[in-house]
């Protein structure tokens, strides 16, 4: 055994030369630290080296048990500290010299008794705990132990990274249960700092981690008033509730607090705080009546009411009453007054077709038809065509059948959209002999009241008598139409009166109860209100599964959607009710309701639920898939009040469009065109465009109809080309040829002077109205073979809700156009930038008054006038030579 062991020892010899080596590894490591040492120790030039040994000695001297000495130890520390400079990228030369002591001084620190040479220490430790930090928040901890001196006078990166450690241990503190009471007072001794020294964004996320945002407006005065409120409003899209509603009351009292009542009165708008909107509106009036003017219109752009008012000339405005004389002066100034054809939009002469396959000769009424929606659209507001406003209009009308007479007569209501004495024009139509003509005039009735409020009440007048006529079914359901068109936003309770009664009684067919839901869904819109809603789910409860499955059940689950528009969680309990319906239409509805409620938040989640509903492959014979449609609708309502949101959404559409089912494909192209509208994006354009040539039929009509949408009253060359070529390829099919002629009506809206986009004052407000008009259309080609091909082409009218000029007029002081020069150009996001960034770009000097698109701001090119124009006293005109 011995033997064996010496066996397999290894020699002697070897061993020594492994140790020799080893020694000699452990030298040369040695000599190298040496030399690193060295290295360093030369590398510090004799200032550095000087303030190395001074810092050593004071610590030296803080370890010493003569407490005379400390005190100046301390100070000489302090100043040293202090009076340090350093680059952006590297640490104070006293912190990092400091920091191999930083244990010893922390000994030092609880060595000695409670004393003020004690807090002194902690103060110092707190700055140098920024060097030293492992996740234990010293920095804080000595803080809150300190002299409670100014923290300011340390410097800003400091400052930040106390923020930083308050947030993390509020959030400690608040897990466990423990009182913050601390952490707040020395947060609100940190604000005031950053708002000095222009970090207002880090001002309002200390105040935002630790749940007192309330606080704010006492620390902010005239010069960080206008930047804390952009930051702060530019966040709310970022915020989970019920901060961002927190976020705008707290803005919102910071514009009040610095008489900036128009800014103040968007944010009450964005609230739908009716009372807030109303104590802006009156508190401006004493400061100014012109403010309270400029705050009108901006009430009227809202259609927003406040009844008591008793001033002519304000309610004139808020009842954009004017807007009709400002329109007209718009043509005129940019000569558009002279009525187009249709032809005149086609332009079939650029078409690439052989002479003998002319676009007219496919189907003749069709065609017509596709004349009378591009004549509407392209002369509404104008109070002037060649068709159907001449003396012999009858002719055009005669030329469509049956229900496209209903289409042609109601088409006079665009052309005369605004003008209230245009009915006048209207009366003619309403004694007819036919049927058709009748409910159309009926249906042009609400179309001219659409976004006007009359004191004489002339719509309610009109259709009253035809709501009860029981013998013509045709002519009521105009007559429930136009009604929700003239007053949607009102929230009169007459109309309520007259229309619940349609919904609850089960022996009318679905068609009516459905539209009369729809018109108390525009009537009420986003006002949550109960009646309504019970009356709704009251009917969907009692009605016949036959009844229920009816494709007109959309409109009335619509209705009930419309009610809750921006009002996320107030539409809870009517989720949950819903979920009791057995009937698939309970949960296409419950869809409907939840995009509704949740519109334009850009809430995460909610999009994140909708891409989910639309993960099912459901098989259609077995499973109602329609809730996937709504779905895919709902990510594009939610999402678009928020460009990041928006962004995302696109790519989404994309993964849906190439692995959806059928149903959700013909939805994703609708989408694009309601996130869109009249935005035309290139990118957008062009997938629309290879979406228009899909191999589903009602894939490509919904494409070209969203083509149509992004490019709604724009004028874009590139996509009146694009629907030309369209019209080219598709001549012989005649559902897509009358899509296109739609959409190169819609393309050239107003001639180019009405958007249909629902977000509007540098787009922070979105209309409720708008999205409600645009989401009721795009419901409508959910089953576009029922009702925009089929006898229900109408309901492209309800995107008058959403028609408004996107012009920009300046007044004087008795509302007279005043025009004055003014820049235009891109808007450029200026939040959170230092000093006075420009916030337009690329920008050209105009004559008011001028049109905006959709990403255009535009401001005054001299500070010569206020909005709305008063000659500033103060103004010196430059030399000019």
């Amino acid at each position: 055994m011995a033997r064996d062991t010496v066996k397999n020892a290894p020699p002697a010899e070897e061993i020594s030369n492994k140790d020799k080596q080893k020694a000699k590894e452990e030298s040369k490591a040695k000599t190298n630290e040496d030399k690193e040492k060295k290295d360093e120790v030369e590398e510090l030039s004799e200032e550095d080296l000087q303030l190395k040994n001074e810092l050593e000695m004071l610590v030296e001297r803080l370890k010493e048990g003569d407490a005379s000495l400390h005190r100046s130890a301390l100070e000489s520390l302090r100043t040293s500290i202090r009076t340090s400079t350093s680059s952006m990228t590297s640490v104070p030369k006293p912190l990092k010299f400091l920091r191999p002591h930083y244990v010893t001084i922390t000994e030092v620190y609880e060595s000695w008794p409670p004393s003020d040479n004690k807090s002194f220490l902690a103060d110092i430790l707190s700055v140098l705990a920024m060097t030293y930090d492992e996740g234990k928040r010293d920095s804080l901890r000595y803080r809150l132990q300190g002299s409670r001196e100014d923290p300011g006078s340390w410097g800003h990166e400091y400052v930040r990274h106390l923020s930083t450690e308050i947030g993390q241990e509020y959030l400690h503190r608040t897990e466990n249960e423990i009182g913050t009471d601390d952490l707040m007072n020395l947060a609100l001794e940190i604000v005031p700092f950053f708002l000095k020294h222009n970090a207002e964004a880090d001002a309002v996320d200390l105040l935002l981690e630790l749940e007192m945002i309330d606080q704010l407006p006492q620390y902010v005065d005239v010069d960080t008033y206008a930047r804390v409120c952009l930051y702060m409003v530019s966040c709310v899209n970022l915020l989970v509730p019920p901060d961002d509603v927190q976020f705008l009351r707290t803005a919102h009292q910071i514009y009040r607090q610095h008489d900036k009542y128009t800014e103040a009165v968007s944010l009450a708008i964005r609230l739908g705080d009716n009372k807030l909107i109303r104590e802006d509106f009156e508190a401006a009036g004493h400061i100014d009546m012109l403010l309270q003017k400029q705050i009108a219109f901006q009430l009227g752009r809202q259609q927003i009411d406040i009844p008591e008012i008793e001033d002519e000339e304000l309610k004139e405005i808020m009842s954009n009453s004017l807007l009709t004389k400002h329109f007209i002066a718009l043509a005129k100034e940019l000569d558009v007054l002279e009525p187009k054809t249709p032809e005149d939009i086609y332009k079939s002469h650029l078409e690439n077709i052989r002479p003998g396959f002319a676009s007219g000769s496919v189907d003749s009424a069709r065609q017509n038809l596709a004349s009378t929606f591009v004549n509407a659209f392209v002369n509404a507001g104008f109070v002037n065509d060649k068709l159907i406003s001449i003396e012999d209009g009858n002719t055009w009308i005669y030329k469509n059948k049956d229900h496209g007479m209903l289409s042609a007569a109601a088409s006079i209501g665009m052309i005369m959209l605004w003008d209230v004495d245009g009915l006048s024009k209207v009366d003619k139509y309403l004694y007819s002999n036919e049927d058709h003509i009748k409910a159309g005039a009926i249906l042009a009735i609400g179309l001219i009241n659409t976004g006007v409020r009359n004191e004489n009440d002339p719509a309610f007048a009109l259709l009253l008598e035809h709501i009860h006529n029981q013998k013509n079914a045709m002519m009521r359901t105009s007559a429930i139409v136009g009604l929700g068109m003239a007053y949607s936003g009102s929230h009169r309770e007459d109309v309520r009166d007259l229309l619940s009664p349609f919904i609850s009684d089960t022996a009318l067919n679905m068609e009516i109860a459905s539209l009369a839901a729809l018109s108390l869904g525009l009537v009420f819109v986003g006002s949550c209100d109960g009646d309504i809603t019970s009356t709704i789910l009251q009917t969907m409860m009692e009605r016949e599964d036959t009844q229920l499955k009816e494709t007109w059940g959309r409109f009335m689950g619509l209705g009930l959607a419309l009610l809750y528009l921006g009002k996320q969680e107030a539409a809870e309990a009517t989720l949950e009710t819903l979920k009791a319906i057995e009937h698939p239409i309970g949960k296409q509805v419950g869809v409907l309701v939840e995009i509704c409620s949740y519109a334009g938040t850009g809430n995460v989640l909610k999009i994140q639920k909708m891409l989910h509903a639309c993960n099912d492959h459901l098989d259609k014979e077995k499973e109602d898939d329609l809730h996937q449609a709504f779905a895919v609708l709902g990510v594009a309502l939610i999402a678009m009040g928020e460009d990041v949101g928006a962004e995302m959404a696109l790519r989404s559409f994309n993964h849906l469009m190439h692995y959806g089912e059928p149903v959700i494909r013909r939805a994703v192209p609708l989408a694009l065109g309601l996130l869109c509208a009249s935005n035309p994006l290139l990118n957008v354009l062009e997938t629309l465009s290879k979406y228009s040539h899909d191999n589903d039929p009602d894939v490509a009509i919904n494409a070209i109809f969203a083509m149509g949408l992004v490019g709604a009253g724009t004028n874009n060359a590139r996509l009146a080309q694009m629907l030309r070529q369209l019209a080219s390829y598709y001549h012989k099919e005649p559902n897509c040829l009358f899509m296109v002629r739609i959409s190169q009506g819609l393309l050239h809206m107003g001639k180019g002077t009405i958007s249909i986009n629902p977000y509007h004052s540098d787009r922070q407000l979105m209309s409720p109205i708008g999205i409600a008009g645009l989401l009721t259309t795009l419901i409508a080609f959910t089953d576009i073979k029922t009702f925009i091909l089929g006898r229900y082409h109408w309901f492209l009218y309800y995107l008058v809700t959403a028609m408004y000029p996107r012009f920009l007029i300046t007044l004087d002081e008795n509302l007279n156009s005043l025009p004055v020069t003014v820049r235009v150009g891109q808007a450029v996001d200026v939040v959170g930038q230092a000093g006075r960034p420009k916030t337009i770009t690329g920008f050209q000097t105009h004559s008011t008054p001028v049109l905006l698109a959709h990403s255009e701001r535009a401001e005054l090119a001299t500070e010569e006038w206020f909005v709305l124009l008063r000659k500033n006293p103060d103004f010196m005109e430059e030399d000019k030579e």
